[in-house]
């Protein structure tokens, strides 16, 4: 008798720490494995009413104009802050890009490069790229001065813009120098990514040495 009521114990132990498991999963990781980006960009608004609203946008913020624009897909909690990460499959990369230069005058705009360009405001970074997942999918993060400051690579910013450039619009003359030398030893961020490697949860994970902010909704 006593064995059946420590294995029923045992049991039930194992039930209850799988159900604590599966919890902490789900609330924690990225996204749902049969959840994609471009599931979730069914229903969005056409071409036409994006650029329209673009056009139109009275909101007071940079955030609020994207928001109003394009479907929130994410954030990304990095050190200190977070950047917000939106989705279109109506326009691409260059298309994007040069409909915000349009409407919303970035004081920055880099070139087309790896299928990605930034734009640089007074205090937000625009990071707008091609979704390594979804085909025709266009990935918008947006990510204040501080969330780039504290969490990205300056190695990957430098593909884009001049080291004198970024630490300027970050305010700080040794910023790339000093970000550079914790980077060696240290996970810095990448930016935004859609990778998947088999069941690994890794969106939002992207980094130059395989780390960096985590990602959930």
């Amino acid at each position: 008798m006593q064995r059946y009521v420590l294995g029923g114990i045992v049991f039930l132990s194992l039930v209850l720490l799988a159900s604590c498991s599966n919890s902490s999963y789900t609330e924690f990781s990225s996204y749902n494995d049969n959840d994609s980006i471009k599931d979730q960009l069914i229903g969005e608004p056409s071409r036409e009413e994006i650029v329209n609203q673009l056009e139109n946008n009275t909101a007071p913020t940079l955030e609020g104009i994207i928001g109003n624009s394009f479907t929130f897909i994410e954030s990304v909690s990095g050190e200190q802050s977070v950047s917000n990460v939106y989705a279109t499959s109506e326009l691409d990369v260059q298309e994007l890009a040069e409909l915000l230069v349009h409407t919303t005058n970035p004081e920055e705009v880099s070139d087309y490069i790896d299928q990605q360009q930034i734009l640089i405001y007074p205090d937000h970074f625009v990071f707008i790229k091609d979704s390594e997942v979804d085909a025709d999918v266009t990935i918008i993060e947006v990510a204040t001065d501080e969330f780039v400051r504290n969490n990205y690579s300056p190695n990957f910013l430098s593909t884009y813009f001049t080291i004198r450039l970024i630490d300027s619009m970050l305010g700080a003359d040794d910023w790339s120098r000093n970000r550079s030398r914790y980077c060696r030893t240290n996970d810095c961020y990448g930016g935004y990514t859609t990778n998947r490697s088999g069941t690994t949860k890794q969106r939002g994970m992207g980094s130059f040495r395989g780390g960096g902010p985590s990602a959930g909704k």
